[in-house]
């Protein structure tokens, strides 16, 4: 009777008692039970994991970062499909035509470029534009002159014969070099002659052939023992005889490109026509004849349509 008392009063009493003692067993040092505490724990670690996934680690990450990130695997995973079938493609070219030479690099490019100009420096057809006459010209009139300026040493280089190209009346604190040096990059270091000096006190004066529409001689052929000098003018600058009273003055030979010889007027509403061309125009003339040694050709590739000349030939 007595042990079934005490039985059911240690029944009765013991949750509450060993709720007691289970508390004041798991309390830690800092007063929270060691389960709180756990917890707590397991939380920071989540924590962390996310944190170390936004720098970048394999972690969890928001649906958001996991979208971009298949996004970008597919972007270059496609980059790389596409690289690989340009290699095959070829390679599988090479095999079909084994005469055909593989493509150069960049930098193959550049150094035969830079070969080619320096060879003409000694060996090859020389040109000089004549930029003595800039000084009365507008900054319109500049720019305009600086881009053909580009566009003519462009077309020298891609020549398979270039010409050495001198710019001679040229000084570096002129307007024309400012505007030069802004609209074209890397014109300091263009592979040609500057000179202060004009070109009738650089040369010989029987070695000299200036180019003018002003003057009564066709030329007939480029000589490599000769010196072709184009005047430095654009459209609305171009006073009449201008380069020729120059070339007069000096008793330098004159020559025309034939235009007349092998072209005809076209009629057109504005009635139009001239011979008068850009440097960079005359220049793609005088290289393309020094390649094909057709001047119908030649003059093809530098007269455009709106000068109002058509070849003979395509006359119906």
């Amino acid at each position: 009777m007595d042990w079934r008392l005490e039985g059911s009063t240690q029944k009765v009493e013991s949750p509450v008692l060993q709720g007691e003692a289970g508390i004041l067993e798991e309390t830690g040092e800092d007063g929270l039970p060691e389960g709180f505490q756990l917890l707590q724990i397991d939380a920071e670690g989540e924590c962390q994991e996310g944190e170390t996934l936004a720098t970048g680690s394999t972690a969890w990450c928001s649906k958001n970062v996991q979208r971009k990130q298949r996004h970008w695997e597919k972007i270059v995973a496609a980059k790389k499909s596409k690289r690989k079938q340009e290699k095959e493609r070829r390679k599988a070219n090479r095999a079909e035509n084994p005469g055909i030479c593989p493509q150069h690099s960049k930098r193959f490019l550049r150094a035969l470029t830079k070969e080619k100009l320096l060879e003409a420096k000694h060996s090859g057809p020389r040109l000089c534009i004549d930029l003595s006459m800039t000084h009365h010209m507008s900054k319109k009139e500049l720019s305009r002159l600086a881009g053909q300026i580009r566009r003519l040493y462009g077309s020298n280089k891609k020549a398979d014969r270039p010409f050495w190209i001198c710019l001679t009346g040229f000084t570096i604190d002129s307007p024309l070099y400012e505007e030069c040096v802004r609209m074209n990059d890397g014109f300091s270091s263009y592979l040609l002659d500057i000179k202060e000096e004009d070109c009738f006190s650089l040369f010989p004066l029987e070695t000299l052939v200036y180019l003018t529409p002003d003057s009564e001689h066709a030329l007939e052929d480029v000589d490599l023992n000769k010196v072709y000098i184009l005047g430095g003018l654009v459209d609305e600058s171009i006073q009449k005889k201008v380069t020729f009273q120059k070339a007069w003055e000096y008793s330098v030979k004159t020559a025309r490109l034939p235009i007349q010889e092998y072209m005809v007027r076209k009629q057109n509403g504005k009635n139009y026509h001239s011979e008068i061309l850009a440097i960079n125009q005359v220049f793609d003339i005088l290289s393309t004849y020094l390649e094909t040694r057709n001047w119908p050709e030649a003059l093809k590739k530098g007269v455009t349509s709106g000068k109002g000349y058509i070849l003979r030939n395509s006359v119906e």
